[in-house]
């Protein structure tokens, strides 16, 4: 017997653990049936599950187990990366808590104490992808950094510097000065913050008239790296200048005008310093026009003078060399107010303008990212990238929705080289060593380095390891072959490469997506997937984005603890539409709880009546008409739900599940089927409560994919199976009934015409203690036959105290609605005062009126629009529409009374 109330903390982790033991969730690569394959976007090590985490992995396991239903031979593969950055960092952090530093102790015993808190700390997120009901190929769990993966990694580098498609180059990278290391764009976090806008007068150097062209600048510290004004072509102000040059202040060094693009003619003063070793922007400008780049700020973004100390002079009193050797090693905030202060006392600040602008932050440390100059490794992406565009191009990769192939062609094609070097200690170190003259040597282990090196030098010589360890992107493009057994060629990855379907965020179509069909096409001469489906990103409510600073935040494993996984899984696949973001609240969540408690109510209302599975239940030999009806409308579901999870709209999935359920099972077939099994005919009872095994067994089937614990819990409670098998359970197949369409047609009337009533009813207030009759008027014959044969139904139901045919003349004080060719009259005179009710809707409706105004004024306002955020926009447009509903309900309500 079904408990009274379904508790997931009771039923979660044993069946889960079952699952797990079964081995259910195992790939077969000797299996004959078709593979289908996901490999999940391994979170980092030192992660925990967030809310963007449950939207992804819940997406990927909901096709993962409607595919293992089909029979498919399912590979999930599981596994975390190392995160190189992140990983360090909570390391670092441990050991200042012990007072001692990385450097204290080493890097060998740095490493090891690395691996140690992986093997105690790290990976938890695993623990908490079960908690979500995550049905992941345990067995088969990668690390980026096991043995197997460390050997593709070196070899892809080998082999790609070989190739000449890896190399040395000396470029901008972003730096972080907290950890001294070349950080990726995706760590970097743009904050708009309030600065100010300095306006410094550059002398043009042999003007008699004593001639001054103003820059406007954010950094003035990095004045004494200036190479160069540049002032656009079509400028007429400095179109005389370009070609002379200036005197920099403070240094004396001489730089040129010249004429960019770069410079915008509406921005600042229309004249910019250009710093190539301190901005992207300018170092382009500085390549173009060949100048030299020396860097003033070092590694911890201190002023260093090393490159510039043989220019200072003070020549025409322009440069005070004492100031600035002043300014070694001073950290940039303070060098900026040292700087400003002495070009005022100088009188060549002109003036200051307060100023918002986006200040690049490292994502992990929170230091101000600097562009610094550097010598890194880099990969030819430019032309790797060939290949990966015209793969989309041909449809090799198809995007969903197919609007973010756009995205996709405008980063590759405009692609940069890709630094794959970090100055961290955590990682894939590079596999290069170098020789007493510099000479690198680049192989798969010191062994092949050191023979390289004897054949270079005839002789045997001390080499050294390269410092750095590769970008955690660059061993996360590797993947999908790598995490298969590449190189080696094995049995997986001959069966399960190229993979079926990608499902990530757009935020990493570039870092992640785009690289691993680089590498998967260099490497494997395919793509590595077929179909990459981008899901939006998860937003309160309102469509604000998620943060702790606005406390609209939602921990995923905390809605699992208060309203279980099955809900949290619901709602996010019910949320989850092509092209948009998530909106998601605790409220959705709780709401879809009660969707678990209706599956739940329904099935034990089934067991209390009776109903159990059928072995040789055969739905073509059903002859009652809601039997028939019930099993089209399975059908239905069924095949509505396959058509859905086909085309990734898993909001259409779950509204089909939710509609079936909750409306056409429990609302109406099982209120039609309750006085059949509390006294009809025995033999039709015996047909419906078959009818109704069978069609609870297609339920818990369509919906066990998104929801698999309480499906596979009343499963097995119910005897269709053994504990744990539901998830190995053959996918429904749409099999529609015989003369389904005669039996449709009857009981979505008799749908229609207790809907219609009870519409009545509930607008008109009638108490539902106050039954009335319904009088047909203008009724074919089939109408009243049918009105006669559903009397019952539509008495228990609608309320109705009779249905008759009008006789005579149309009642005073009846409400009119019209189902088909049949006007339903309802005589309300002495069940409810007819006046008053009439005035109290007249009430409403006037102050819908008021309500709609308003929002029509705001929407209206041109000044709103532009200044509201989209999402309050977006959020009055709703709510205007849902006022006009109502209006237009009260207004149809009206017409019925007049």
């Amino acid at each position: 017997m079904l408990n009274k109330s379904f508790s997931p903390g009771e039923i979660e982790s044993a069946l889960y653990a079952e699952w797990e033991r079964s081995g259910a969730f195992s790939a077969d690569p000797h299996s004959s049936a078709q593979p289908y394959t996901i490999m999940i976007p391994p979170p980092n090590v030192t992660g925990t599950l967030h809310v963007g985490h449950a939207l992804t992995m819940t997406l990927q396991d909901t096709l993962i187990r409607w595919r293992r239903m089909q029979g498919r031979d399912t590979l999930w593969q599981p596994g975390t990366d190392h995160a190189g950055i992140a990983t360090q960092m909570v390391v670092e952090r441990t050991l200042q808590k012990e007072g001692i530093s990385r450097r204290d102790l080493g890097r060998e015993a740095f490493e090891q104490r690395v691996w140690q808190w992986k093997a105690e700390s790290g990976g938890g997120i695993t623990t908490q992808l079960r908690r979500l009901g995550a049905s992941l190929d345990w067995p088969r769990e990668r690390f980026t950094m096991d043995d197997g993966l460390s050997q593709a990694v070196r070899e892809v580098f080998v082999t790609l510097y070989q190739q000449g498609l890896i190399y040395r180059d000396r470029r901008l990278v972003n730096w972080d000065p907290a950890f001294r290391s070349a950080i990726s764009d995706l760590e970097v976090d743009n904050r708009e913050v309030q600065g100010s806008l300095w306006y410094i007068r550059y002398p043009v150097e042999g003007d008699a008239a004593g001639r001054t062209i103003t820059v406007a600048t954010t950094r003035p510290e990095t004045l004494l790296g200036d190479m160069a004004v540049a002032v656009h072509p079509e400028d007429s102000r400095y179109a005389d200048l370009v070609g002379r040059s200036v005197v920099l202040p403070l240094t004396g060094r001489r730089i040129p005008i010249v004429a960019d693009l770069h410079s915008d003619p509406e921005k600042g003063s229309g004249a910019v310093k250009i710093t190539p070793a301190h901005d992207f922007n300018d170092f382009e400008v500085g390549r173009c026009h060949k100048l030299a780049m020396p860097s003033v700020l070092d590694e911890d973004a201190r002023i260093t003078l090393a490159e510039i100390a043989d220019e200072l002079r003070s020549e025409d009193g322009l440069a005070d060399p004492a100031f600035v050797r002043g300014l070694e090693g001073m950290g940039r905030d303070a060098a900026r107010k040292a700087v400003v202060a002495e070009l005022e006392r100088l009188g060549w600040l002109e003036k200051i303008e307060p100023h918002r602008n986006q200040v690049p932050h490292a994502e992990r440390s929170g230091a101000v990212v600097e562009p610094r100059l550097t010598t890194q490794w880099y990969c030819d992406a430019a032309t790797l990238a060939g290949p990966a565009i015209e793969a989309v191009e041909t449809g090799q990769v198809r995007f969903v929705p197919q609007q973010w192939e756009n995205t996709f062609f405008a980063w590759m094609r405009e692609i940069q080289p890709w630094c794959i070097s970090r100055q961290l200690w955590w990682g894939h170190r590079i596999p290069a060593w170098y020789g007493p003259d510099g000479h690198v040597f680049v192989a798969r282990d010191e062994d092949g380095a050191r023979a390289e090196a004897l054949a270079h030098y005839g002789r045997e010589e001390a080499l050294t390891r390269d410092e750095d360890v590769l970008d955690t992107w660059f061993s996360s493009a590797l993947w999908p072959f790598s995490t298969l057994g590449w190189p080696e060629q094995t049995a997986e990855l001959a069966r399960y490469y190229p993979t079926d379907v990608l499902v990530t965020g757009f935020d990493i179509i570039f870092f992640w997506v785009a690289r691993m069909m680089m590498m998967g096409l260099h490497f494997m001469k395919d793509v590595p997937f077929r179909t990459v489906f981008i899901h939006g990103l998860v937003r309160d409510e309102r469509g604000q984005k998620m943060s702790k600073s606005k406390g609209n935040g939602i921990d995923p494993l905390d809605m699992v603890e208060q309203y279980g996984a099955d809900a949290m899984r619901f709602t996010v696949c019910a949320l989850t539409g092509l092209g948009r973001d998530v909106k998601l609240g605790q409220k959705r969540i709780e709401e879809h709880r009660s969707f678990v408690t209706k599956i739940w109510n329904a099935a034990r209302f089934c067991e209390m009546n009776g109903v159990a599975p059928v072995a040789d239940f055969r739905p073509d030999a059903v002859s009652s008409p809601l039997g028939r009806w019930v099993l089209g409308e399975a059908a239905r579901a069924v095949a509505e739900a396959d058509a859905a999870l086909e085309a990734f709209r898993f909001d259409e999935y779950a509204a089909t599940c939710y509609r079936f359920v909750w409306n056409c099972f429990c609302d109406w077939f099982l209120e039609f089927a309750k006085p059949v099994f509390t006294g009809g005919d025995a033999e039709q009872a015996a047909e419906i409560r078959a009818v109704a095994a069978h069609v609870l067994g297609i339920i818990l089937r369509i919906l066990q994919p998104v929801m698999p614990f309480v499906t596979d819990d009343l499963w097995a409670q119910f005897g269709y199976g053994e504990k744990g098998s539901l998830m190995t359970t053959a996918w429904p197949t749409p099999a529609r009934p015989m003369d389904g369409g005669a039996a449709a047609a009857e009981m979505e009337w008799v749908i229609r015409f207790i809907s219609a009533i009870r519409t009545v009813r509930a607008e008109m207030n009638v108490p539902p203690s106050r039954l009335a009759p319904v009088l047909l008027r203008d009724a074919a014959e089939a109408t009243v036959a049918r009105a006669t044969r559903w009397e019952e139904a539509i008495g228990r139901m609608a309320r109705v105290s009779a249905v008759e045919v009008l006789a005579g003349d149309m009642p005073e004080g009846a409400a009119q609605l019209v189902v088909d060719e049949a006007t339903l009259v309802i005589p309300l005179a002495g069940i409810i005062d007819l006046a008053q009710e009439r005035q109290r809707l007249e009430k409403e409706r006037a102050k819908m009126d008021e309500e709609i105004a308003k929002v029509e004024r705001k929407l209206g306002n041109a000044d709103f629009i532009a200044r509201a955020k989209p999402e309050i926009v977006e959020e009055n447009r709703e709510r205007l529409a849902q006022q006009q509903d109502e209006r237009a309900r009260l207004d149809a309500a009206l017409a019925r009374l007049a």
